[in-house]
């Protein structure tokens, strides 16, 4: 099938490392969808892929309704980039345990609800792709970094789990584990790292585009570092 055919759901795709795999999507020819908690950012063009805003992924209803929207829009779903997520640093001893609830919220919850989300239209089509993004720093936590760890560690679980559950149905599951993203909020709170190490947003896309092509149709519940020079 011709990627022109092809419709790819992003969530979280107004941040970051989303608006690099929607940017990449779209000249890739995919039918792109983006579904996220926040609105529309200014400089970003109405029109262009589908949006959904002001959704809350944490809601299984209401996460529910926008894959549906989605395949109302376009008549399939053959793809979810499940990127929504978020992060805190802080430390055990001086921080909340609602923090741990949180994140998660932010990072295993959204990615269960949407892949929940489109299993049923996937599995009616025999076919589909899940990428979801964990993280590097779940393999071995740093200090400040156990709650986001953990729940990351819970994507990377959900992963494999979910890869075993469905790859006889034609669904392929499976995850990217960044580094350091080179961003300019992570810029601004490491000013003195060495950006050059870092992961671009683009070569993450790259990775997450070529997880749903074809060629990665035997790919099966892999967890990819993609670290950069780190």
């Amino acid at each position: 099938m011709a990627a022109a055919e092809k419709v790819i759901a992003v969530t979280g795709g107004f941040g970051f490392l989303g608006r690099a795999v929607v940017d990449r999507a779209v000249r890739d020819g995919w039918q792109v969808a983006v579904i996220d908690y926040a609105s529309r950012p200014s400089d970003t063009a109405a029109g262009e892929v589908f949006d959904l805003e002001n959704v809350d992924l944490t809601i299984a209803d209401v996460t529910n309704d926008a894959i549906n929207k989605v395949v109302d829009r376009f008549g399939r779903i053959d793809a979810l980039a499940n990127i929504a997520g978020g992060f805190r640093w802080e430390t055990v001893s001086e921080g909340s345990i609602d923090t741990w609830d949180t994140l998660y919220n932010m990072n295993v919850k959204t990615t269960v609800n949407a892949s929940k989300a489109v299993l049923p239209h996937m599995m009616a089509a025999k076919s589909g792709a899940i990428v979801n993004i964990g993280a590097m720093g779940a393999t071995r936590a740093a200090m400040g970094m156990g709650a986001y760890a953990a729940s990351k560690a819970g994507v990377a679980r959900l992963t494999e789990g979910l890869s075993e559950e469905v790859k006889g149905q034609g669904i392929r599951v499976n995850a990217i584990l960044p580094s350091i993203i080179d961003t300019s909020l992570n810029r601004a709170d490491m000013p003195d790292a060495d950006f050059s190490t870092w992961v671009t947003p683009d070569a993450i896309a790259d990775v997450l585009m070529f997880l749903v092509s074809d060629g990665a149709r035997s790919v099966h519940g892999a967890l990819i570092p993609v670290s950069g020079l780190a």
